[in-house]
Order: structure tokens, then sequence, then C-alpha cells
């Protein structure tokens, strides 16, 4: 019946009919036919052919991605902080049907559904949130907006808030924060390197401490060793001359009782030189810093010589 009608109208018309008949679509387009003021199809991107009179194209727009640029909007967050807050959405066409009879000025309409969820979900934030959770406020207005524009035919597929703008006197308080900030966080880091530096001088000073008395302690076990080992050897020194002297005076006495055996006059010669050793031992006492009298008695000189004779004597 449809081509029958087109038939007849083309027949009537002629060229200029059939010339408006044909409407050509561009790829990544689509159009919403109506006929008779109701719905009756969609063109495709390619050549379409329409019914002149009866059919009328109502609605033509791309499917292709497209950016909505948002206005700067003055939000107030959670701590009753005025700023403002623009974004970029991208977003597209999937159900064309929806986009052109669900709604009406498609694109005013999502200006206004943005807004009202970026007001919305900065006003749960408080300001410091809105500037550290930007990729989470993104997602969450990416999840809201796709669920609330899909009625609409729409797929939002991207969410980006470009400037997010305190008040001057917000920025000003915010200038000054970040600046005692600073100042704070120098004042820490200046008395921590005091603490780790009073920490490595007094750790440097006990380390010099406990190495001085280490080697203190070395030296005086070296000392004492040096010590003992010179009082062992004085001690060996000493036996050894008085060995040497025993031996010296024993055979002193050997060769003297030699002597005295083969030679008579030899006991005389031996008692003068006694008594000359003897005097000179006693003006050797005499002349002794640590002595100042000496009591001898002359009588008991030509005794000790008899006594010594008699030794002598009787060897």
């Amino acid at each position: 019946m449809e081509q029958l009608f087109l038939l007849i109208v083309l027949a009537l018309g002629g060229g200029s009919t059939l010339a408006s008949s044909v409407k050509i679509i561009n790829q990544g387009n689509e159009a919403l036919v109506e006929r008779f003021g109701s719905y009756h199809k969609k063109l495709q991107p390619g050549l379409n052919i329409v019914v002149p009179v009866l059919d009328r194209i109502v609605f033509r727009e791309t499917i292709r991605e497209k950016v909505l640029d948002i206005p700067p909007q003055k939000c107030i967050t959670r701590d009753n902080v005025g700023i403002e807050v623009d974004a970029v959405v991208y977003w597209r066409i999937v159900d064309m049907e929806k986009a052109w009879y669900k709604v009406e000025n498609l694109q005013s309409a999502m200006v206004n559904l943005v807004l009202t969820q970026i007001r919305a979900e900065m006003g749960q934030l408080e300001l410091d949130q809105t500037f550290t959770a930007r990729t989470q406020i993104n997602e969450i207005l990416l999840q809201d907006l796709d669920i609330a524009t899909d009625p609409w035919g729409v797929k939002v597929t991207r969410v980006e808030l470009r400037d997010i703008i305190p008040s001057k006197a917000v920025q000003e308080s915010m200038e000054l924060q970040m600046a005692a900030e600073r100042r704070k966080r120098a004042s820490i880091l200046t008395s921590e390197g005091d603490r780790e530096s009073a920490v490595n001088s007094a750790k440097g000073k006990a380390e010099a401490q406990v190495l001085e008395a280490e080697a203190q302690q070395k030296a005086t076990i070296l000392q004492a060793e040096a010590q003992q080992k010179t009082i062992i050897m004085q001690a060996q020194a000493e036996r050894q001359q008085q060995v040497l002297q025993a031996q010296a005076t024993s055979e002193a006495l050997q060769i003297i009782a030699k002597i005295l055996q083969t030679e008579p006059h030899a006991a005389e010669a031996l008692q003068f030189l006694i008594a000359q050793h003897y005097l000179d031992m006693g003006k050797q006492i005499g002349s002794s810093d640590s002595s100042k009298v000496m009591f001898m008695d002359p009588r008991s000189i030509p005794g000790t010589i008899e006594g010594m004779r008699s030794m002598i004597g009787d060897q």
C-alpha cells in the first residue's frame, strides 16, 4: 500500500516529488520520521526513501560522542564554604527515539541535571575533600548521571571536574593556613634535626668514652704485664748474680785454702787483707749519706781477725 501510494505521488508530482522522497543520512547520524504526527520509522546512514507529504523528518542527530561544557556553578560544601565548580561531560545518544520523545530539549536537560548532581555531591563533602577526592567525585557523578539519563536514551561515558575555585576570602584563609602549616613543618623538621644531632653527638661521646676506657684498660694491662716481666727479669738477674757471686766466693775460698796448705806464710798475709777489708768497710759505712755516727770497738778487731784465723787454720 505504501509503495502504491508512493508511485501515485511520483506520477503526479514528477521529478520534484522524486527528489523530496530521497533522503541521505550521513555516517554516524540517524533520523526519526513521523507519519501523520506519530512515529513511523528511523532512518539509518545511507540512502532512504520517504513518502512525500505523508512522512516528515522530525529529528536528525549524531550518535557519536559529544562534549557538554558545564558552566561554573556556585556550590556550598558540608562545612559551609562557598565554591565555584565547572565540569565537562562526554556523552552520546544510544536510543534516538527516547532522546526525542522522552525529554524536551535534551541538551538543556542534561546541563541542569549535571549541575544538580554536582551541587548535591559537593554538599556532602568538606572543602579539603573536594580537592583530594576529585577522582572519586568524577566516578560518583558518572554513575549517577548515567543512571539518570538512561530513560532519555543517553549514555554518559565520562565526567571530569575542571576547576574548583573557593571564594576570595577562603583562598586567603587557605594561603594563611598553608603558610602556617609550612612554618610548622619547618619547625618540626628543625627540631627533629636538632634532636638527631644531639642524639648522634651523645652517641659519639659515649662511644669515644668507651673506646678511651678500653684503651686505658689495655694500656694498664700492658703496663702491668711489662712491670711484671721487669720484676721477673730483675729477680732472675739478681738470683743469677747471687749464684755467680756464691760460685766465685766458693772458688776463691778453694783457691785460698789450697794456697794456705802449700804456703806457710800465706795465713799472715790473709789476716792482713781481712783486717784491711774490715777497715775499708767501716770507712764506706761512715761515708754513706744515711749514716751519721758509727760506734766501733777497737778491741773487737783483733778478736774478729783471730776468729777468722782459727777458721782458716782449721782448714
